[in-house]
């Protein structure tokens, strides 16, 4: 099946939301924070994680179904989705060694600390062993829903809990927060990339034998409706999710001692239902505007993480950290993602991509 260029577009307003959150979190002067328009940029850049986290569960699904069309086993789909998920896992603590290299930190504890590469190799690893053992569209869904409602209704639980007091500190900093080890942690993280994979799945169901009630040959061949029959379904259980969230905040909590903003089951659905609802519009806004400096984006998203974060947090931008008004922040952060921009354009130019470089190959 052809790429769905909508999600690659969505991803790249993942980038925009993640470089909004680090040029304005690391460059605008503290007497700004508490203005209203800064609050308002701060909300939206709390998207940009959960976005990432839940695409790269969606794109772990769609590459296990790719590969099962293309006549692997689902034991040899999810052995490649492990070895991803491994990879990842690796480049955290690359990633960590270069900002301890550049910025210098303490040692060993700054190459310890859990970010959002570290809970995304590892929720990527839980989650392809999780292939094996649902083998149909009906078992995935039940399976990815079954884990995504588990992590967000233990991470209270799992916060207050006296029984991790022994585990080590930097195994325990995946499970919860610690001062200088965490930046985020797998509960309840790792259910929004499990959310991303009920998405992959049901993304998927286009192929499954059976489902829909049309043939093989059929489905193949009208993939594009079939894309927008699922996103519209996708839209609906968004809403409903999303409104159940909101309005279960009403309700009183089911845990008294979790927070809202970083703990709480209700904000958590609150914003699975909004991400499940980002792709449907994904899909419709990309057939308006095609967007392709977004796309582009969204196809280097490691890329400009990588470099981006020592640019924005490291020595090289030191003399603005925290010291520029909230407005002169908006435009540098204009500038900053035009010249990231520049950047991924240079590297095709360099580092021409696997299918253009097969492209080219004689045959």
């Amino acid at each position: 099946m052809n790429r769905r260029e909508y999600l690659d577009w969505l991803r790249g307003v993942a980038v925009l939301i993640m470089i909004e959150a680090h040029t304005l979190d690391s460059w605008t002067r503290m007497a700004d924070r508490e203005s209203p328009w800064y609050g308002k940029a701060i909300i939206l850049a709390g998207f940009g994680a959960p976005l990432f986290l839940f695409l790269a569960g969606v794109a772990l699904m769609l590459a296990a179904g790719s590969r099962i069309r293309k006549g692997l086993t689902i034991e040899q789909a999810a052995r490649a989705a492990f070895r991803r998920g491994a990879w990842v896992f690796l480049l955290a603590f690359l990633f960590r060694l270069q900002s301890f290299l550049l910025g210098g930190a303490q040692f060993p504890r700054s190459l310890l600390k859990v970010d959002i590469l570290n809970v995304m190799g590892v929720s990527m690893l839980i989650a392809s062993i999780g292939l094996v053992f649902a083998r149909t569209l009906r078992a995935r869904l039940l399976f990815y829903t079954g884990l995504t409602a588990a992590i967000a209704m233990l991470t209270p639980l799992i916060r207050e809990s006296q029984l991790l007091n022994g585990l080590p500190d930097p195994v325990e900093a995946y499970l919860r927060p610690l001062s200088g080890l965490t930046n985020f942690t797998l509960f309840p993280w790792a259910g929004f990339l499990t959310a991303g994979c009920i998405v992959g799945a049901w993304l998927n169901a286009d192929v499954e034998s059976g489902f829909l009630g049309r043939g093989s040959a059929e489905r193949e061949g009208d993939s594009r409706a079939s894309d927008a029959q699922l996103n519209l379904w996708l839209a609906t259980i968004g809403a409903a999710v999303a409104l159940g969230g909101y309005l279960s905040s009403f309700l009183p909590p089911l845990y008294p001692h979790a927070s809202f903003w970083t703990s709480s089951p209700t904000f958590f659905f609150l914003r699975v239902g909004i991400l499940l609802m980002s792709v449907p519009a994904a899909f419709a806004l990309s057939r308006v505007w095609r967007g392709l400096p977004l796309q582009e984006f969204g196809r280097a998203s490691l890329f400009v993480y990588w470099v981006h974060v020592e640019l924005v947090y490291g020595v090289f931008s030191a003399p603005i950290h925290r010291s520029l008004p909230f407005s002169l922040a908006v435009v540098a952060f204009a500038a900053f993602t035009l010249m990231m921009f520049g950047l991924v354009r240079l590297k095709a130019v360099i580092v021409p991509s696997r299918a253009i470089a097969q492209s080219k190959r004689p045959r």
